[in-house]
């Protein structure tokens, strides 16, 4: 295991920069769970991840020759941002090396930073080659996101945030991608109190840290689809493994729809936002995929709020649908007047909101003289939209 000394030394060196971040009871997930759960908020970080907390210990623990000369990292998130504030605050150069495809916000949130960006290779593995050549031939010092010694202490200083506040733990749960954050937290926890059970939770859709714990040797993935971007790695780092063997007791896997749920729960109930990554504890424990914890004091740990917008907004629309807060219906009517206004009425007198109608009479499916009326409606759950459905129903609208 990494120290403890080491993570309380990083704890030192970061403290200046370092929000010490809230560590608060969730009422309702815990009445879900039926456990008694606490978020650690680490989406509410500087740069909004704990990244930072790596990547400035690693960068202080340089020395004064190697800072001067730079740095320079691979990523196209939350490690970006860390090391680029980072060296900021340490007045030295940075360079983070960024795959093509990375979204415009994300390049000028690490350029708000005072990074130079470079867009190399049309993934993170490419980016990173690239990264490593680029340092070895400017002589910058390579900032990993996870397998360096430095940077897993500095991860392990939220463990330390977390037992400071609370020292009757049972379990904590530890979102997991190259596992530098379970590491170093794992590290610290197993150290001051070895009871105290660790938990990582890793998406489905990145399998590989999951396999190599289970099976206890490095296997790696040859595809990675998750919406959980942050915890999206497709090789397993020896070194974090053999740290989380050492020191975790288990680790679960959750698919996107738990992710999505979860983050939606922490939107509507907790007022936070979460990235997928940052969720993944929460989904598991939404979908009571750890039943042991019952009437247990569990720590989960929301890694990061960098949230893209883009896909918010459909995890919020799919969620409304999901819940019976939205309805989509397609009728078809015979295409005079009083056709479309007759089906509406019958909707207000059912209080559906309409938010949006689609008029087509072109389509080769229909007869001529019909045409087919699609309408998005808010509704107020399953029960409002049986009963719509069982009006429209009685009406000839919908068939079976």
């Amino acid at each position: 295991m990494i120290p403890l000394k080491s993570i309380e030394e990083a704890q030192k060196r970061i403290e200046k920069v370092v929000v010490k971040t809230p560590f608060s009871f969730a009422p309702h997930l815990s009445e879900i769970a039926e456990a008694k759960v606490c978020l650690k908020k680490e989406n509410l970080q500087n740069t909004g991840a704990f990244k930072l907390r790596g990547a400035y210990n690693k960068i202080a623990t340089l020395s004064e020759k190697e800072r001067n000369s730079g740095v320079v990292a691979a990523s196209a998130g939350n490690h970006a941002q860390g090391v680029a504030f980072s060296a900021a605050q340490f007045g030295i150069k940075s360079v983070i090396v960024m795959p093509e495809s990375t979204p415009l916000t994300k390049v000028n949130g690490v350029k708000h930073y005072g990074a130079e960006v470079i867009l190399s290779g049309t993934n993170y593995d490419e980016a990173y080659a690239y990264a490593l050549e680029y340092g070895k031939k400017n002589q910058l010092t390579f900032v990993h996101p996870f397998e360096d010694v430095e940077v897993i202490a500095g991860q392990g200083t939220v463990a330390l945030e977390i037992l400071e506040a609370s020292t009757d733990l049972d379990a904590v749960i530890i979102p997991v991608g190259g596992g530098g954050l379970i590491a170093g937290m794992a590290s610290a926890i197993k150290a001051k109190n070895p009871d105290i059970e660790v938990i990582g939770v890793s998406a489905l859709g990145a399998p590989a840290f999951k396999q190599s714990f289970d099976l206890k040797k490095t296997v790696d993935s040859t595809n990675v689809r998750t919406i959980a971007d942050g915890i999206a790695v497709r090789d397993t780092s020896a070194i974090t493994l053999s740290h989380a063997l050492e020191a975790v007791d288990k680790v679960i896997s959750v698919d996107d729809e738990e992710i999505a749920s979860a983050i939606l729960f922490l939107l509507e109930r907790q007022k936070l936002v979460v990235e997928g990554a940052g969720a993944v504890g929460v989904a598991a424990l939404l979908h009571h995929k750890l039943p042991h914890l019952k009437n247990k004091k569990v720590a989960v740990v929301l890694s990061g709020g960098n949230m893209d917008v883009t896909l918010l907004s459909v995890i919020i629309e799919k969620g409304l649908l999901k819940s019976g807060r939205k309805m989509k219906v397609t009728v078809t009517l015979v295409d005079k007047p009083g056709s479309l206004k007759r089906f509406t009425e019958i909707l207000e007198e059912l209080n559906a909101n309409i938010v949006h109608i689609a008029y087509d009479r072109t389509s080769i499916s229909l007869d001529y003289g019909d045409a087919n009326v699609t309408v998005h409606m808010e509704t107020k759950g399953k029960e409002h939209q049986a009963d719509i459905y069982r009006v429209l129903k009685e009406e000839g609208y919908v068939r079976d």
